[in-house]
């Protein structure tokens, strides 16, 4: 067994060795994603798909409730969102192109608020079930001036808020545990400072694509879970989200593929968790997003859509047979491809009454460089969070948490591809910060 465990510690050192030589190079964001749910998940780099550690894990693991029993948890997240994008170049004034105002914008609303809360209820010694309440977020921009020459709006930009409830039944067989969370999904958006497209025929319906009207849309889905100890030292856990088919936003049908669809990606997450010494546990999980089953998220943009018509010479047009409008079944999105996560987390439980965590992720970039002009709304580029924080055991029954996220700048740099080539050039950047409180009591 000892050989076992130094055999197992070894790969999970090599692991963590790789995997920070590397980051720097080929690892970014989860796109919208939250990293972590629940503040002791966070302060873990978002791992924990083996670990229990609150009626918030559900989110991660449903199988993970099986062994929390009763429990009440409370968290409050305030989050600080950097972001911007630098045009590089004049616009041509070419017929058939659309140029962007040269120089840097910098997004307003630097400041959001995010409550998460669960709780779970032991009905026997195999049974707990719970609820929970938790949201993603980062789609979200304010430019204070019409970026795509929309005049009628003094501003350009969008707002996508999604929240989850979801209800848990977790079952333990001996050291083994799994759960199933049903979920149900709540959207809403809104976009302005696009009407443009409109009015140069790019949407198949210009009454709803723009105009910071609020549109909401709702689902049902489920998430599966399997959780366990196989060795004294050494726990297991994996789970699978299906993708959740939402009601469509009606007021922007002409912006998101499939008159309006924004479905909620399918997604899962594997983890282990080894106790390598007697007071440290690592952790480490994997997560693959699947933007790209979402034609609104994944379609790529349409350089050829632009314009649905080119001047003839003689003070007509020809139609444009390459045209698809926004909002049309294959109608340009944000081209985002499906993201793969790595998540790095470590626990000291040494000193007595406190438990200390840190951690990072890192994922692959779900936005490329030749995607950049419409993620001027939604510019999730970050390359990595870097998390710590500290659980005190104010006695048997109450918990205070406290946590950190640090998401340093990143930027993707790309061609306007509805301009000239070579014309102009657009780098879209981010970074964030956040700080969370959580409170429990059993």
């Amino acid at each position: 067994m000892g050989n076992l465990k130094k055999s197992l510690l070894s790969i999970t050192v090599i692991i963590l060795l790789a995997i920070g030589f590397t980051a720097q190079n080929i690892f970014a964001t989860g796109g919208y994603f939250r990293h972590g749910y629940g503040i002791r998940y966070s302060a873990l780099g978002g791992a924990g798909t083996a670990l229990s550690l609150s009626s918030i894990g559900a989110a991660t693991n449903p199988a993970g409730l099986a062994f929390i029993g009763t429990r009440y948890d409370i968290n409050l997240a305030l989050f600080s969102p950097y972001r911007s994008f630098t045009v590089t170049g004049n616009p041509s004034g070419y017929p058939g192109t659309f140029g962007l105002a040269p120089g840097e914008t910098t997004s307003d609303k630097d400041y959001f608020i995010m409550p998460t809360m669960g709780a779970s209820w032991s009905l026997n010694q195999n049974m707990v079930v719970g609820i929970m309440l938790y949201g993603n977020g980062g789609m979200n921009t304010d430019y204070p001036k019409p970026v795509f020459g929309d005049m009628s709006s003094p501003g350009t930009g969008i707002n996508l808020e999604q929240m989850f409830f979801g209800a848990t039944y977790s079952y333990k067989f001996g050291n083994q545990a799994l759960g199933v969370t049903a979920l149900y999904a709540y959207q809403r958006f809104s976009a302005k400072g696009l009407a443009m497209f409109g009015a140069m025929g790019m949407s198949a319906d210009p009454a709803d694509l723009s105009g910071n009207r609020l549109s909401t849309s709702s689902g049902l889905g489920f998430k599966i879970g399997y959780q366990g100890k196989i060795l004294p030292f050494l726990r297991v856990g994996a789970a699978y989200q299906m993708k959740i088919k939402m009601s469509k936003f009606d007021q922007y049908k002409g912006l998101f593929a499939q008159a309006g669809d924004f479905d909620i990606p399918a997604n899962w997450n594997i983890g282990v968790a080894i106790d390598v010494l007697k007071d440290v546990t690592l952790a480490i999980d994997y997560q693959k997003i699947l933007y790209s089953n979402v034609k609104s998220i994944a379609d790529p943009i349409n350089p050829m859509a632009l314009p649905p018509a080119f001047p003839n010479g003689k003070g007509g047009y020809v139609p444009n047979p390459n045209h698809v409008p926004l909002g049309a079944d294959n109608g340009s999105g944000f081209g985002w491809t499906a993201v793969n996560v790595v998540k790095l987390g470590a626990m000291y439980k040494g000193v007595k009454n406190w438990t200390f965590m840190a951690g990072f992720s890192v994922g692959t970039d779900p936005i490329k460089s030749n995607e950049v002009l419409f993620n001027i709304l939604a510019p999730a580029v970050v390359k990595t969070h870097i998390t710590f924080g500290a659980t005190y055991d104010v006695n048997n029954r109450n918990q205070i948490s406290l946590a950190f996220t640090i998401v340093p700048q990143n930027s993707v740099t790309g061609p306007n591809r509805f301009e000239a080539p070579n014309q102009q050039s657009i780098k879209i950047s981010m970074n964030q910060f956040q700080v969370e409180l959580g409170y429990a009591f059993h």
